[in-house]
């Protein structure tokens, strides 16, 4: 053990003196590696990042959350047949109700409608600003945090009145801190004035951005109703099922009575859609698959490039060893012993270009953090699959160099110069 430690180590200091020393030449045959492992990680670690950002997303529309729609998320195949869906009925607030009493595995149930208008303080106005209409049962759903203020009361949604809940966002351009916003009066839709009791804390950037909580104002529904018509508001029923209940089972549960609800036949198809928020994840994957294949092409590529610059790096070192080699040999060191040297220097040389690429992948991190709203990050798996690939390149580059070092006659080395 000790004495492959210090094979290790002595390979270690040679490839740090063939960097040292072939400056340039060292640094232009490890391009390729730095550029491989450049793309792998950074590829891998971008959509692993966008991975967990879409899951937090998809957990914010509610975890096992079905909405009841006219629209068919995701469409129908390669044409999305927009013009069957817009002939359909908007989900009505008393389907709600009369769901609740039909479908006893329902644990939350909530009706949301939406328009988009503008909010207005004395001079300032800010326009397309998103009006949510809801009912009680949204926020255990959509699970939300008030940073300053407080959210509707049960007492809020039985009568209506203009108490309203708005975004961070919304908050910071027309009263400059959030908390200056609660006990605000603010013109809305029609020059209706309303009293915010509450600011969402702040979201951020998402990548699906269902509910861009940050310009967005909620009303409780009665309230709502003032601003705009069930149909023209096109509204969602938000079910969440019991914890033991599978969504597919609890889909089939509201399918049963949505269809007796709005009375349709046997022979008549579906004039609604169940959307489950896992279709968003299963359009999402084969995409991410894609990008993740073309990074390991373009990766490989890079590698073999550079697996080939640090194979002549190694036979180029190799002849100018030649007679340090014939020594080692002739005072007694084996073949594997040289074969492992040689192996591990070349492995090292890898590292150190992995390790280039590693760097470059940390600060364009931070570049894209800041730029797509999102944590990038590199997960330590990934750091240890590319270490595990330089090593792989290294020994593969090394292999030939390293048997014609090893073949060499001793007494033919020592002599050459």
């Amino acid at each position: 053990m000790l004495r492959f430690a210090k094979i290790v180590w002595t390979s270690f200091k040679m490839a740090l003196q063939e960097l040292r020393s072939n400056k340039l030449r060292t640094f232009l045959s490890l391009l390729g590696i730095t550029f491989g492992i450049f793309c792998i990680i950074s590829v891998l670690s971008t959509i692993s990042s966008m991975q967990r950002a879409v899951t937090n997303d998809i957990k914010s529309m509610g975890n096992k959350a079905i909405y009841i729609s006219r629209w068919q998320w995701g469409g129908d195949g390669d044409e999305f047949p927009w013009w069957k869906y817009l002939k359909r009925p908007v989900s009505k607030y008393y389907e709600m109700e009369m769901l609740k009493q039909k479908v006893p595995a329902i644990k939350h149930i909530a009706f949301v409608g939406a328009i988009n208008d503008v909010i207005e303080y004395e001079d300032d106005i800010i326009r397309n600003i998103n009006y949510y209409g809801i009912t009680e049962g949204f926020i255990d759903i959509q699970p939300l945090t008030i940073g300053a203020g407080r959210y509707f009361q049960q007492t809020d949604f039985d009568h209506g009145p203009n108490y309203i809940v708005i975004g961070n966002t919304i908050a910071e351009n027309l009263f400059v801190k959030p908390e200056n916003a609660v006990g605000k009066q603010v013109k809305l839709k029609n020059q209706k004035i309303a009293t915010i009791i509450g600011v969402i804390k702040k979201k951020g950037k998402s990548m699906i951005d269902a509910w861009d909580y940050d310009n967005s104002i909620l009303f409780p529904y009665e309230y709502f109703k003032q601003f705009a018509k069930e149909d023209n508001s096109d509204p969602n029923i938000m079910v969440q099922g019991d914890d033991n209940v599978s969504v597919d089972a609890l889909k089939d549960e509201l399918n049963g009575a949505m269809r007796s609800i709005r009375k349709l036949s046997p022979t008549q198809e579906n004039n609604y859609s169940l959307n489950d928020v896992g279709i968003i994840s299963s359009f999402l994957d084969p995409i991410f698959t894609g990008m993740n294949v073309g990074g390991w092409a373009i990766a490989a590529l890079s590698l073999l490039v550079g697996m080939f610059g640090v194979a002549n790096i190694m036979f180029v070192t190799v002849r100018e060893r030649t007679s340090q080699i014939g020594l080692k040999k002739a005072i007694g060191a084996k073949r594997s012993t040289i074969i492992t040297e040689f192996l591990l220097e070349s492995a090292f040389l890898c590292i150190i270009g992995g390790v280039i690429g590693l760097i470059i992948v940390f600060i364009l991190t931070l570049i894209l953090s800041a730029l797509l709203g999102f944590a990038v990050f590199i997960p330590a798996s990934i750091i240890g699959l590319a270490v595990g690939i330089c090593v792989f390149v290294g020994v593969l580059a090394g292999i030939i160099p390293a048997f014609q070092a090893a073949r060499m006659d001793p007494v033919v080395a020592i002599r050459s110069k």
